[in-house]
C-alpha cells in the first residue's frame, strides 16, 4: 500500500505520516554523524517518500541543521514541508537558554530562513514555553510572524493544556510537538483529545525512545562514556532488563510481520488515535530508510492486540520525567 499524506490541521498543507527529525544530523549528542552521512541522509529520506523535515534554531550550536536542510534540499524547497522552532538558543557550546520574547522569537525565525535559504517555512513552533514571559506575548508575535509571510502555519511544543488554551487565545495553533511512545503515553490523558477537539495535528517526537525501541541495543550494551543516554532512567537497572524483555516480546511480533522492530514500533504510532506523524531521528540514510517503510503497510488487529498485551505485562516505567 502506498503511505498517503495527512493534513497539518486546517492549513491544507500535506505531510508525510513519517517526518525526519534532524537533531541528530548536528552530532551534538549522537556519536558518529559527520556532514557527508547527514547530507545522504536527508536525500534518502526524500527518495523515501518523506516530504517532512523538522529541524530548529537551536539544532546545531550555529544552525547547523538548518543548513544542512538547505544544502541537501535547496532544490525540492517547494516540495517539502519544513518545521523549525524558536526560543531556545545557545549561549556557550555547552549552554542552551529558553527566550521566548516577541524580540528574540522574531530575530530568530530571520535567522532561520537565511539558514534554510528560503523566504518562509511552512510551520514554525514555540519551542517550549519561556516561564519569564507571558505565553499571551510569545503568542502574540508568532501570530506577527504568520501574517508577515514568513510561516505559513504556528505550532507549539511541550505544553500543558493550560498553555495550549492561553496561547490559542491570541493565535491559532496548527500542531502540537510532545513525546510520545509506546512506554510513554501521558498525552492520551490530555493534551491528545484537545487537539483532536481542536483539529490541532499531533507530531510526536521520541517515538523511538532515543533508539531504546528500534531494538538494536542488546541486553549487555555498555555506552561510550559520550552517550548521553546513560543518564536516562529507561537505560539503567531494573528499566533497562524490563525494557529488553518488552523488546523480545516486541521481536516476536515484527517477526509475524516480516519487518523490523523498528518498524513495528513506528507503525504502531502513526497509526494511533490522533497521532498525524511521528518524528524519527537519524544520521545514516538506512536508518530513515528503515523507518519510512513504516509508512508502506499497516499492523493487523491481531498484531496491534499482542503489541497491547506486551505493553501491559511490561508495565508504566519509572522515567523521572522526559526520557
Amino acid at each position: 500500500m502506498n503511505s498517503e499524506k495527512r493534513q497539518l490541521g486546517k492549513t491544507g498543507i500535506e505531510i508525510s505520516p513519517v517526518a525526519m527529525g534532524c537533531w541528530p544530523i548536528t552530532g551534538i549528542t549522537s556519536l558518529d554523524v559527520n556532514r557527508t552521512d547527514s547530507l545522504a541522509t536527508l536525500s534518502a529520506a526524500v527518495d523515501a517518500g518523506i516530504n517532512f523535515f523538522d529541524t530548529a534554531f537551536c539544532y546545531g550550536v550555529d544552525g547547523e541543521s538548518e543548513k544542512l536542510i538547505a544544502t541537501a534540499l535547496g532544490p525540492c524547497r517547494d516540495d517539502l514541508v519544513i518545521a523549525t522552532k524558536g526560543g531556545i538558543h545557545w549561549v556557550s557550546p555547552s549552554e542552551r537558554v529558553l527566550d521566548a520574547h516577541p524580540e528574540r522569537l522574531k530575530f530568530e525565525v530571520d535567522e532561520s530562513l537565511r539558514r534554510l535559504n528560503t523566504d518562509r517555512v511552512d510551520l514554525l513552533y514555540l519551542h517550549a514555553p519561556d516561564p519569564q514571559v507571558p505565553l499571551t506575548e510569545s503568542a502574540g508575535a508568532l501570530h506577527e510572524i504568520m501574517d508577515s509571510g514568513k510561516t505559513r502555519a504556528v505550532g507549539v511544543s511541550n505544553f500543558d493544556v493550560k498553555q495550549l488554551e492561553e496561547f490559542q487565545s491570541v493565535c491559532p495553533i496548527s500542531a502540537f510537538q510532545p513525546p510520545y511512545n509506546m512506554l510513554q503515553r501521558d498525552i492520551e490523558a490530555q493534551t491528545l483529545p484537545w487537539c483532536v477537539a481542536h483539529e490541532v495535528a499531533v507530531f510526536v517526537y521520541w517515538p523511538l525512545m532515543k533508539g531504546l525501541l528500534a531494538g538494536h541495543l542488546p541486553r549487555d550494551h555498555c555506552f561510550h562514556p559520550q552517550d548521553g543516554r546513560a543518564k536516562y532512567p529507561m537505560f539503567q537497572g531494573d528499566e533497562w532488563q524490563k525494557n529488553q524483555d518488552f523488546l523480545t516480546e516486541l521481536r516476536g511480533v515484527a517477526s509475524t510481520v516480516g519487518k523490523s522492530v523498528a518498524q513495528v514500533v513506528v507503525n504502531w504510532t502513526i497509526h494511533r488515535p490522533g497521532i498525524s506523524a511521528a518524528l524519527c531521528g537519524a544520521k545514516r540514510p538506512a536508518q530513515i530508510q528503515e523507518t519510512a517503510d513504516a509508512m508502506q503497510w499497516k499492523l493487523s488487529r491481531d498484531q496491534i492486540t499482542a503489541i497491547d498485551q506486551a505493553i501491559a505485562k511490561r508495565g508504566k516505567p519509572v522515567t523521572r520525567g522526559a526520557v
